[in-house]
């Protein structure tokens, strides 16, 4: 079951649809840790600018993940402008995780806003680096960007 799971994300690691409706990109993290100097970036186009669009954290974790939270400092150029974020994203409680889970590993992804984000044409650049007290972080298996098309 473990060799499926893992055979599961490494395919997911290697491949991401970039199709109109959905563009996702993790990265990896060699022994399941994630340090602080290590970004992840995901780098998209967009063409379509009459419809809107949900942006998600994406995060694979071991259930040995020690914390119920994590803090990602997002970094987002777009066409026009740069922003840059410090995001808490709550990943359970102290009875189970908020995810769903395959084993022992567990997959997140969570919203950036409650509301769909209005695009404009163009290349956007995203950047994650995690902030957490702990360095390197244990325990992680990968992290990324999803944007998905509303329905």
């Amino acid at each position: 079951m473990k060799f499926t799971a893992y055979l599961f994300f490494v395919m997911a690691f290697f491949s991401s649809c970039t199709t109109l409706d959905v563009y996702e990109r993790t990265t990896f993290f060699n022994n399941h840790q994630w340090k602080s100097q290590q970004p992840v970036q995901a780098v998209f186009e967009i063409s379509d600018t009459t419809t809107l669009y949900n942006l998600y954290f994406v995060l694979r974790h071991e259930d040995a993940y020690k914390y119920n939270n994590i803090w990602v400092d997002i970094s987002m150029q777009s066409p026009d402008t740069t922003i840059s974020v410090k995001r808490n994203f709550v990943l359970g409680d102290n009875e189970k995780w908020l995810g769903s889970s395959m084993s022992d590993i567990i997959e997140h992804r969570i919203k950036f806003s409650t509301a769909p984000a209005k695009l404009k044409k163009g290349k956007y650049i995203f950047t994650l680096h995690q902030i957490m007290r702990e360095d390197p972080l244990h325990s992680i298996l990968n992290a990324g960007i999803r944007v998905e098309r509303t329905k």
